[in-house]
């Protein structure tokens, strides 16, 4: 085992420096690294004040070679830019970086079978364990395809069943967020709500999708069909056009953000005032949602900590700890904010023009 530092000639030293520093062997620095339990305490003490004394740090990669294990995590992923994938990986790095572990990143560029299982495979060949992001097609297949012996971890849509104990998930509770949000238009008078959908990662209806129609139908509302949207501000936009040709159209909730984003430019184009005539709501609480005009009611989901919750997860079974009994990763929170209002009043009956005098 090794650590790594600089000395003042700006020199990165190896164990033979720290014993020096220390007096000992460069052997007792490797078993107080290790910390094997044959140390004197005195000695223990020594050694470790000259490693803080000196700043120096441990090689992850020494680490590895000394404990026999890959102190290493790949996340499989079909996108690193939109907001829910990026937040994760946040989490995932942090957390791992904590426990002294390196972090690589294997892109799904295709959902076919063929290209999935051999970017599982190129990511098993590296060691250690894996993370998978399974929002789409391309992560579920890979999540299928990881070898059984091989430690994963999968960052899923919300299970309609508890998953198997040998491969553990984690989520985030997108239907009772999805319930949220639109009971909470549904309170300020609005006779329903539109959807536009982001993609699902299955064929199923998305969890999202489930939970609109469970507010909608709980409340005896309407349930109108929804559209299917894209991850980003065009395919809102899209849908916004559609949307704002309906004057009966007085709520609308997106998937995410920016779907919210491409929505309100089209009912800004038709004309339509948020929230005056049309409240719109999105999903995520990415970072542009308070500076949009009018800024963007929305519900917030901890990504971050669903990233750090992934790689927790993997630990436990990399380094043999008790499993976690699977939950959602934490509970939704709505952020109301000035694109939600009540439905527009309706306009009065217009009164019986008079008879004209004779």
């Amino acid at each position: 085992m090794h650590v790594t530092g600089h000395t003042r000639g700006g020199k990165r030293p190896g164990i033979r420096d720290v014993a020096t520093a220390a007096g000992v062997s460069y052997q007792t620095v490797s078993r107080v690294i290790n910390d094997h339990p044959s140390v004197k305490p005195a000695t223990r003490e020594r050694v470790l004040a000259a490693i803080e004394a000196l700043g120096f740090r441990r090689s992850a990669t020494a680490l590895a070679l000394a404990s026999g294990r890959a102190r290493s995590v790949t996340v499989l992923t079909a996108n690193t830019t939109h907001y829910g994938y990026a937040a994760t990986l946040q989490g995932i790095e942090e957390a791992a970086r904590a426990a002294g572990y390196t972090v690589a990143i294997g892109v799904l560029e295709s959902d076919t079978v063929a290209d999935v299982r051999t970017e599982v495979r190129r990511a098993a060949d590296t060691g250690g364990g894996l993370i998978v992001m399974a929002y789409d097609t391309a992560g579920v297949r890979a999540l299928a395809a990881v070898p059984t012996e091989l430690p994963v971890v999968g960052v899923v849509e919300t299970p309609s069943r508890p998953p198997a104990g040998h491969r553990p998930w984690v989520w985030t509770d997108d239907r009772e967020a999805a319930r949220t949000v639109t009971r909470h238009l549904l309170d300020l008078g609005h006779r329903t709500v539109h959807y536009v959908a982001i993609p699902s990662s299955t064929r199923r209806t998305g969890q999202r999708t489930a939970g609109w129609r469970d507010a909608l139908r709980a409340a005896g509302a309407p349930v109108p069909r929804p559209l299917a949207g894209s991850w980003d501000p065009a395919g809102g936009y899209q849908a916004g056009l559609r949307l704002a040709r309906d004057p009966s159209v007085t709520a609308i909730l997106c998937g995410n953000d920016d779907l919210a984003l491409g929505v309100i430019r089209a009912l800004h184009e038709a004309g339509r005032a948020i929230p005056g005539e049309v409240s719109v709501a999105g999903f995520d609480d990415a970072p542009h949602s308070a500076f949009l005009t009018p800024s963007l009611t929305t519900v917030r989901l901890d990504f971050t900590g669903l990233g750090r919750a992934a790689f927790g997860r993997l630990h436990g079974l990399l380094e043999a700890a008790a499993p976690v009994a699977p939950r959602p990763v934490s509970v939704p929170l709505l952020i109301v904010r000035e694109s939600s209002g009540p439905p527009p009043a309706p306009l009065p009956p217009t009164p019986p023009s008079e008879a004209p005098r004779a």
